[in-house]
């Protein structure tokens, strides 16, 4: 009975491994999903540390293939020091989880207030040229948000832009892709986003931090039955005498 159980916690601890090395890639590619809309954004949100949980999801994600490695090598050859070794690293990756869930929801809750203290500052600094960063963020923002202005179209009237090209019109990526004859005049607001900017790049940046903190809960869950089926492993091997001949291919006299 005892050698069944201790059979079952090494599948499932081997099954875990494999488990790690997909997290591994899994976590790095949210880290690095959380880099590039960063990149995107970065115009509307300047505070660096946000990325903070996401380099550490990184290192966490790298950190956790060479875990699966040694996870799975002290598991086949029944060593109790890489068992050891294992739980302890599991354990410090655990904590560092749960400081990226931490991070995760203290800078989760930053991005409205830094939002809306940047989107007034890269809306007044527009000036419709492709050469300048903001205008193109500005455009690329609207066009992939499929919103205008900060709280609406009517928000283009107070820009400095506005006020030269005295057009009365707005830039085109305000425009609706089903308008095709759109050229961004407020004489047909009909063709025109009606959704401000603001509370959507609010929106998209929370649920990628969102993203991140579930990421890093989930895979705190599996490393913890990973520890679990180690410990059990380890407790066993040292209590019971049956696992002890079993490994090393002994017999009762």
């Amino acid at each position: 009975m005892g050698q069944c159980g201790i059979t079952s916690s090494k599948t499932v601890l081997v099954f875990l491994n494999l488990i790690f090395w997909a997290a591994a890639g899994i976590l790095c590619y949210v880290g690095a999903y959380v880099f590039i809309t960063y990149d995107d954004y970065d115009h509307f949100f300047e505070d660096v540390y946000t990325l903070i949980p996401a380099v550490v999801i990184i290192a966490v994600g790298t950190l956790l293939f060479i875990i699966g490695l040694i996870g799975c090598c002290a598991t086949i050859r029944e060593s109790r020091c890489g068992l050891a070794t294992f739980v302890i690293i599991l354990l410090l990756v655990f904590i560092t989880e749960v400081v990226v869930v931490v991070l995760g929801y203290v800078y989760r809750a930053k991005v409205e207030s830094e939002v809306d203290r940047r989107i007034q500052k890269v809306y007044k600094t527009y000036n419709g040229t492709s050469p300048d960063a903001a205008s193109r963020a500005i455009d690329y923002v609207q066009r992939q948000l499929h919103c205008c202005g900060i709280h609406n179209y009517s928000d283009w009237e107070n820009t400095d832009w506005f006020k030269e090209t005295k057009n009365q019109s707005v830039p085109l990526s305000c425009c609706r892709t089903s308008a095709s004859t759109c050229n961004g005049s407020l004489a047909h607001p009909a063709d025109l986003y009606s959704e401000g900017c603001e509370a959507l790049v609010v929106k998209k940046l929370q649920d990628i931090m969102m993203y991140v903190i579930w990421a890093a809960l989930t895979f705190a869950a599996i490393q913890l039955l990973g520890m679990l089926c180690a410990c059990i492993v380890l407790c066993r091997r040292s209590r019971d005498p049956a696992y002890e001949l079993l490994i090393t291919g002994g017999t009762y006299a």
